[in-house]
Parts: structure tokens; C-alpha cells; sequence
């Protein structure tokens, strides 16, 4: 790519911010990557979610890359959706980011018809306003071999070659520098008489303080998966999303650092194997690396027990090891049945063996299996993305697809007693999926009047019965499923 030198910025100015937006962390693991290979060409980086950056000051940026991911059939994460509506008003004038440069990295599947749907449409909306797009938008895919990385390294190295051309290295340095990157924060050591900080979450407005009122499994007890229901009352009143904050157990932290030698450090804030690492690290080791790591799901520690000379700087502590995430559930209660002040979470707890044979459990799901009633924890609350339609009287009908019709059909007892009421339409489950329950076409016709995998399934249900009893064609039934979409009359909530 060829870059006017009349168009280098000064030196001086190495400020760049770095925007993501994720559901599952794996867009700030990306913005923090960029960030740790910018530092390599000197720039000071602020990385941030969307959802915390307001929206009103992009315009005073003058360089700026956007990391998003894509949710459910194509939908950018709800930590855009603000800047996101900010850029989409009429009334922006053509030239508002005449003086930005920006680019965009977008994370996907190609599994899902919409892939990179959300990067590809803040791209376009950010040259539309006159923002100067200074490296061609990146595409990470799940599918490919080398995951998300598979694109990702080859547009860092783009993007850094855009970078310094842009802005010149000091010093009369003309290369990218090799080895170490800076570390992402620095240490100092803090007298016996310093006290720490406060828990953020204590004073964070968004998380509220909750007391456990049940803990009940739901699964049969011979079931191979343990799923409870959880309850909690508050102490303000909520809405209707839960996340917790996890902590993991002290005996696996105690035995990381006990394998960094940390010990006696970490609560003060706190030769090796090279030819193997260089071969893990080459392009022609990639699909090693990946068996090595990611197919057996090798946790960091044991990595670093098996390369035992491994001795990692604890300055780029925050560099490898990622903060723990608050991990978020799905209400199992509505306010207008129980109090504002209570809320219920259905919660699979995680446990598996490796291939490796190495038992392996959720953080998070540990942390609540082991909660009695009267326990506190702090909460935090977040709109969800489904709601139903306003303005109509709606019949719903329920469609719920699972193993064991007797041993993981959760709150059947429920369900049967509202259909018994005429609450719902509510489908029997006979060791069958949700797409093959819903094959009763004719009546989802007349109501509407992977993970990765199952969505597509329905959507081909519903379009079939657009077709079949709605007498559209082929062409005719697929737009009228992508209209339903855009007005919102169909919605998707999709976890692997």
C-alpha cells in the first residue's frame, strides 16, 4: 500500500484508541493483542468496551480501531448498540470524521449467512461520514484452521506497516522492533501502611447486592449434567438480566503461583525449551500449537508446569492472563409474577474431562453450586435481547427441545401446568430437537400470520411454512423471513 509522505502525521502524536465490543470476551482478547503489537511501534494504546466510552467524544479522536463481534443471525453485540445509534442518526454531517483515521477488525463464522455483519456495516457508516479508513477490514473466522488468528496476524503485520509509514518511528528507526513488546502496565512496590484499593464491584453501579434464597437442582440425579435453579432477592429493585462475578478456587491459583515462584509476591500486588516454542510459534507450527493447546484445552498453568525454565515477568502479568470476565445467565423468572426484588437464573454447572483426562470445571458455575441460602454476592443486571411484541393480545407458544423428556426437561411441571390453563401452546418433547418439534409448519403459519447449526434449522422450518402454507415461492418465503428480522418479529438468542 502506497502512502503520500504529505500525509505523515507528526511523531508526536501516538495516541491510539482501541474500541471493541463482545458478548464472550473474545473481542477484547483481540483489542488487547493489537494494542500489545502497537506498543511495539511506540503508540500509547486505551483499550475500551463501547459500552463504557462515550459516544459523543469519537469525533475528537484522531485514530482509532474498532474490534466487534458478531451475535446471534448477524447482530452486533449490545455493547455497540449505543455508539452504534449514534452514528446512524440523519442529522450527521457527511465530513464529521474528516480528521479520523480508523479501521476496522471484525470476528465472525462463516457458518452463519451474516458473517462480520456488524464490522461491515461500521465500516461503511465511518467512511460515510468521512472517516479515512487506513487498512482494509479484517475478518476473523471461527472456521478457519487457525481460528480467529488465521486473520488476524497477517492484518496486525498490515496494520503495523500502515502505522509507521503514517507515523514515523522516533529515532531514525526504519523497522518494526523485534522481540518483547512494552508491558502493558508497570510495578511499584507499595509501603506495609498503603491501603488497597476498594472491590470495584462495591461500587459499581451497575451490580446490586443479592442473598440466595434456593439452590436446586433440576436434572435428574443419574442425569450426566447437573442444571440448577437458582433464586435470589435483592436489595433494590431489578429488571431482567443477571451476571456474577467469579472467583477461581485458591487451591488452583495457589498452585500457579507457587509454578511462577510468585508466592511471596502476590499479595504485594504482586532458557527454556526455545526450539520448541520457535517451532510452536512458526507458520509451519501452527497446526501443532493448535493440538497442543486448544484442541486438548491445555489451561496457561499447565503449559507453563510442563515448560518448567518458564519464568514469566511479572509486569506482563496483565498482558497474558486475561481479567476473569463476569459471566451472564438468562433470567428464569419475570417481575410480574414474583417481586421486582427476586430474581431466578437456570445454570448448567461445568464439568468435563480433557482429552487429556484432566477434570476441568467452570469458574463461575463452581463458585455458585456452592452457595447456601443466605450467602451474598454482588449482581449485575443487563436488558436481554429478546422481549415480546407490545400492543397486541399474543398467544405464545412454547417449543422446548432436549435429551430426556424425564431427566433435563426443565420446569416441565411448569410449562404443563399453563398449557393446562390455556397459557400456551406447549410442544411434548420425545428425544427431539426444537427444529424438529416446530415441524408442525401449518400451525407456526398461521401464528406467524451451535448452536450454530440449530438457528439455521429453524429458520428453514419457519421459511418452509412461509412457503408451504403461505403460498410464496422460494425467493418470496426467504424475504419474508429477512423482513420479519428487520421489524423485529423474529428473534434470535443463540449460545454454543
Amino acid at each position: 500500500m502506497f502512502i503520500n509522505q504529505d500525509d505523515q502525521h507528526s511523531s508526536a502524536s501516538r495516541e491510539l484508541l482501541i474500541l471493541y465490543a463482545t458478548e464472550t470476551g473474545t473481542a477484547q482478547e483481540t483489542a488487547d493483542r493489537i494494542a500489545r503489537e502497537c506498543r511495539r511501534v511506540h503508540f500509547h494504546c486505551r483499550v475500551q468496551s463501547m459500552d463504557v466510552y462515550p459516544p459523543e467524544t469519537l469525533i475528537s479522536e484522531h485514530l482509532v480501531i474498532f474490534v466487534v463481534s458478531t451475535t446471534g443471525w448477524g447482530a452486533e453485540p449490545r455493547a455497540m448498540t449505543s455508539l452504534w445509534n449514534m452514528l446512524l442518526r440523519s442529522d450527521l454531517p457527511d465530513d464529521l470524521f474528516e480528521d479520523t483515521d480508523f479501521c476496522v477488525f471484525g470476528l465472525g463464522d462463516t457458518a452463519y449467512e451474516k458473517f462480520c455483519w456488524p464490522a461491515k456495516k461500521l465500516s461503511r457508516r465511518m467512511q460515510s461520514l468521512g472517516g479515512y479508513e487506513i487498512c482494509s477490514r479484517g475478518e476473523g473466522d471461527e472456521q478457519h484452521r487457525l481460528g480467529v488468528d488465521g486473520a488476524l496476524d497477517p492484518w496486525i503485520e498490515c496494520l503495523l506497516e500502515v502505522l509507521i509509514q503514517l507515523y514515523p518511528l522516533p529515532h531514525e528507526q526504519h523497522n518494526i522492533p523485534a522481540g518483547r513488546p512494552p508491558p502493558r502496565v508497570s510495578f511499584s512496590n507499595l509501603g506495609s501502611d498503603t491501603f488497597p484499593n476498594p472491590d470495584p464491584l462495591d461500587e459499581d453501579k451497575k451490580f446490586h447486592t443479592a442473598s440466595v434464597k434456593c439452590n436446586r437442582r433440576i436434572t435428574a440425579e443419574d442425569w450426566f449434567q447437573d442444571v440448577r435453579h437458582f433464586e435470589f432477592s435483592f436489595e433494590d429493585d431489578i429488571k431482567c438480566y443477571c451476571n456474577s462475578d467469579p472467583s477461581a478456587a485458591a487451591s488452583e491459583v495457589n498452585s500457579f503461583l507457587a509454578t511462577m515462584g510468585w508466592t511471596n509476591v502476590a499479595d504485594k500486588f504482586f532458557r527454556l525449551e526455545c526450539e520448541k516454542f520457535d517451532e510452536f510459534v512458526s507458520i509451519d507450527g501452527a497446526d501443532e500449537l493448535y493440538d497442543y493447546c486448544q484442541r486438548v484445552k491445555r489451561a496457561t498453568w499447565e503449559v507453563l508446569s510442563e515448560f518448567r525454565s518458564v519464568r514469566i515477568p511479572r509486569e506482563y502479568v496483565f498482558d497474558l492472563f486475561p481479567l476473569l470476565r463476569p459471566r451472564e445467565f438468562s433470567i428464569a423468572s419475570s417481575i410480574e409474577v414474583s417481586s421486582c426484588r427476586n430474581a431466578s437464573i437456570s445454570v448448567a454447572i461445568v464439568r468435563y474431562r480433557t482429552k487429556l483426562k484432566i477434570h476441568r470445571k467452570g469458574v463461575c458455575t463452581s463458585y455458585l453450586s456452592g452457595l447456601k441460602s443466605g450467602d451474598t454476592l454482588r449482581i449485575g443486571l443487563r436488558k436481554g435481547f429478546i422481549s415480546l411484541p407490545t400492543g397486541h393480545q399474543w398467544y405464545t407458544t412454547l417449543y422446548f427441545g432436549c435429551r430426556s423428556a424425564h431427566k433435563d426437561q426443565h420446569y416441565h411441571s411448569e410449562w404443563e401446568f399453563h398449557a393446562e390453563k390455556r397459557n400456551l401452546r406447549y410442544h411434548d418433547v420425545k428425544r427431539t430437537y426444537m427444529q424438529d418439534l416446530m415441524k408442525d409448519a401449518q400451525y407456526i403459519w398461521t401464528m406467524l400470520g451451535s448452536s450454530n447449526k440449530m438457528p439455521t434449522a429453524v429458520r428453514e422450518v419457519v421459511r418452509g411454512a412461509a412457503e408451504m402454507f403461505g403460498g410464496r415461492s422460494n425467493a418470496e418465503a426467504v424475504e419474508y423471513v429477512a423482513a420479519m428480522e428487520r421489524e423485529e418479529r423474529l428473534t434470535e438468542e443463540c449460545w454454543n
